[in-house]
């Protein structure tokens, strides 16, 4: 079954503001509650689908993880759940989504403390939906590169080890629910590669000579040594980009992009010979005492 947008079903867009999400809750609640629509089926299932919407895009970190991984983030995997949010740890299908996590403090609902508080309001009967309670978390330090290629790693929660696969493209904070628990990853840092978003970020020193006259370079990326050209004149800082050579997007295929920053390295010491030929370069006459 195609994966429907809780954009669409609101009736909203995606740029649609906290304001904008309720209002169009609030009518379309109100239009197919069950109370309103005695034994209409059709009325409940739809009644079900806003509710899950709300549910997600009134919350600034779930409506920030469904943006990034779209329905599949808050599916409970059951047994005919496909793709890599379908299948639970260990061989077992079950609960397994990824979620990040808010930095930015309790979130304005408009008015409401609660998501859910507005069928106590109009309804006046009890919510719904029990608050969720607090869950276990537990930490998961991996490396950048398993977290660039994915790996699978044995967490010991509660007493008892749980064997986790991470999939390629996890970022440092990124947070796995597993059954009632979440694993946060943590990322420890690499010494060549920098990370942003999907793509990666790298530093390659080139001497004043083959900045100027241009060279190929083999340079190292996350999905191995890929050989650049480097033209003529090429100045400091200069940003190369390789396309694709990123990491794995977690949501549909793809690559982030790999550039590479160039690093003009100017030498400290020269030879009598070098010195001449850089002030015939700079078109200077040599001078006594200089250099």
């Amino acid at each position: 079954m195609a994966a429907k947008d809780y954009y669409s079903i609101l009736g909203v867009s995606k740029n649609a503001t906290e304001t904008d999400i309720k209002k169009a809750y609030r009518k379309l609640a109100l239009e197919h509650h069950p109370d309103r629509n005695k034994g209409d089926k059709i009325a409940e299932e739809k009644f079900k689908e806003v509710t899950k919407a709300y549910e997600v895009l009134s919350d600034l970190s779930k409506r920030k993880t469904y943006d990034q991984f779209g329905e599949a983030a808050f599916e409970q995997g059951g047994p005919g759940a496909g793709g890599p949010f379908g299948q639970g740890f260990g061989g077992q299908r079950g609960p397994f989504t990824y979620t990040y996590s808010s930095s930015g403090g309790n979130f304005d609902f408009g008015g409401f403390s609660d998501p859910f508080e507005i069928f106590e309001q109009f309804f006046g009967g009890a919510n719904p939906f029990s608050r969720a309670q607090a869950r276990p978390t537990y930490s998961l330090t991996i490396s950048f590169m398993d977290a660039v290629s994915g790996t699978t790693k044995r967490v010991n929660m509660g007493g008892k080890t749980q064997t986790i696969k991470i999939p390629a493209g996890v970022d440092d904070g990124s947070r796995i629910r597993f059954g009632e628990s979440d694993v946060v990853i943590e990322v420890t840092p690499h010494p060549k590669f920098k990370r942003q978003g999907y793509d990666i970020i790298s530093e390659q020193d080139l001497s004043f000579p083959k900045a100027a006259l241009g060279d190929e370079l083999d340079v190292e990326t996350v999905q191995g040594k890929v050989k650049i050209k480097i033209p003529s004149g090429t100045q400091p800082d200069t940003l190369i980009r390789l396309r694709g050579k990123g990491v794995k997007m977690l949501r549909g295929a793809g690559h982030g992009d790999h550039y590479v920053r160039i690093k003009i390295v100017i030498p400290r010491t020269l030879t009598g010979r070098q010195k001449e030929l850089l002030r015939e370069f700079d078109g200077k006459p040599q001078k006594s005492g200089w250099f």
